[in-house]
């Protein structure tokens, strides 16, 4: 396995940033258009949207830096890809009042932050 990437807990770590950089884009991809989502045009909803994508900013940066830095371009790829593929699965096992509206960005808003944490702790 030292032959295709050496650092294996750098690269299980990647995985899991990138899981949760992949979910974040799920979520708020499903809030654009705000003209079909009536219930996040109030000042709760939009201010939920803001903290996300500037989190989700935040937490795409670093796991991109964190993978520069730890792990083979390739391991990259493959690993990223890999995330960005089976993280629907993870988001269809999700009760749809937890993904969808102010609860779901709430949840979403916690997840990426304590992720964006964690990467400012490791800088």
């Amino acid at each position: 396995m030292d032959m295709i990437e050496p650092n294996i807990t750098g690269l299980l770590v990647f995985a899991a940033l990138a899981s949760v950089g992949s979910m974040g884009v799920l979520v708020l991809s499903g809030v654009f258009p705000l003209a079909t989502r009536p219930e996040l045009k109030r000042p709760v909803g939009l201010g939920l949207i803001a903290v996300n994508l500037i989190l989700l900013a935040l937490v795409l940066y670093g796991t991109v830096s964190f993978g520069l830095d730890q792990l083979r371009w390739t391991s990259m790829v493959i690993t990223g890809g890999f995330a960005f593929l089976f993280t629907p699965g993870l988001f269809n096992i999700w009760p749809g009042k937890w993904r969808d509206g102010v609860a779901g960005l709430a949840t979403v808003c916690l997840g990426l932050g304590a992720t964006a944490l964690y990467l400012g702790s490791m800088a």
